[in-house]
């Protein structure tokens, strides 16, 4: 990525280029996650030591603005939000103008695609139902037959289904690792592969397009956003009315009902407990899962398939 030609002043210097590239290396970047690669490049510039702790938010800020200067020429931009459980401020580089699957594919063979495609299918629409809304995935499923060979995907015609060949669970395997090291998925200490922040923001319009086939705002949809936030909620608590759209983050709600009168949903007035999930918790927090973690020997990735697995069943 050449940004010589678009810094006509030579204000963008050598640190700056640095930086830009430790931030694309990443795919996400965070305040705290910046302070080492900001420390060693003041280090060079004041031929001295800098620690970590001396690089401040502004900093960041200045060095974070100067590369969204430099990316906008070439229809780049640099979005931020915050992390759905951590809370921690998230920036990662968004094409603006193609396709948001086209930077995924650009380093992805046919085969690899079909399979992302498939497990967005199986996180969205498997896994996300009006009765628990998982939206995410565990590695054993991300690793079983019908999404290694695209049996999910037979109804689109044999001229699809030809050319793909599928992946073998190893080819599979290393995909997911590969995914997880670029931040495009996280997998949680229970097992379970959902969204990344960069996912999030980059595939934002793309995933209510794929997903959302209603035009009824009132109608259930699969991708919801955050009362509070207007993010896209794939962690967090739900209106009990399983017709009821209205999501909030953890993170967000503390702040969002001290901000009204009572607590009841902002939309259907249906009396707010806290207690219905959206994401992971709403299969570990299931009496399945509970009474599979009782057992002996149970591991917590098959747990969670069990308890998941009823989804599919209905």
């Amino acid at each position: 990525m050449d940004i010589d030609d678009d810094d006509p002043h030579g204000n963008y210097s050598d640190g700056n280029r640095a930086f830009l590239q430790a931030f694309m290396a990443r795919g996400q970047l965070s305040f705290q996650e910046s302070k080492k690669i900001l420390a060693a490049i003041f280090s060079v510039q004041e031929d001295k030591e800098v620690s970590a702790d001396e690089v401040t938010q502004e900093d960041f800020d200045s060095y974070i603005s100067a590369a969204a200067d430099a990316l906008s020429p070439l229809d780049y931009e640099i979005r931020n939000s915050q992390h759905q459980v951590t809370k921690e401020r998230i920036y990662a580089i968004v094409n603006s103008i193609s396709d948001p699957l086209t930077q995924l594919a650009t380093v992805r063979t046919t085969e690899e695609m079909l399979y992302i495609k498939r497990l967005l299918d199986a996180m969205f629409e498997t896994y996300n139902t009006r009765r628990r809304e998982v939206m995410a995935i565990t590695s054993i499923q991300a690793l079983e037959k019908k999404l290694l060979r695209g049996a999910n995907r037979a109804d689109e015609g044999e001229s699809v289904t030809a050319v793909d060949k599928g992946l073998t669970g190893a080819e599979a395997e290393r995909l997911l690792l590969k995914l997880e090291e670029e931040k495009w998925l996280e997998r949680s200490p229970q097992g379970f592969y959902r969204l990344s922040p960069r996912a999030l923001m980059e595939l934002r319009s793309w995933l209510v397009d794929a997903y959302n086939d209603s035009d009824d705002p009132d109608e259930w949809q699969r991708i919801k956003f955050c009362e509070a936030c207007k993010e896209i909620a794939t962690v967090g608590q739900r209106c009990s009315n399983m017709e009821c759209n209205v999501r909030l983050h953890n993170i967000c709600e503390v702040a969002y009902w001290n901000s009204r009168q009572s607590k009841h949903c902002p939309k259907c007035e249906t009396e707010w407990d806290g207690e219905h999930y959206v994401g992971q918790q709403a299969v570990t927090t299931t009496e399945e899962y509970l009474r599979g973690k009782r057992r002996s020997g149970g591991g917590k990735r098959a747990r969670a398939d069990d308890a998941v697995e009823e989804e599919e069943e209905e």
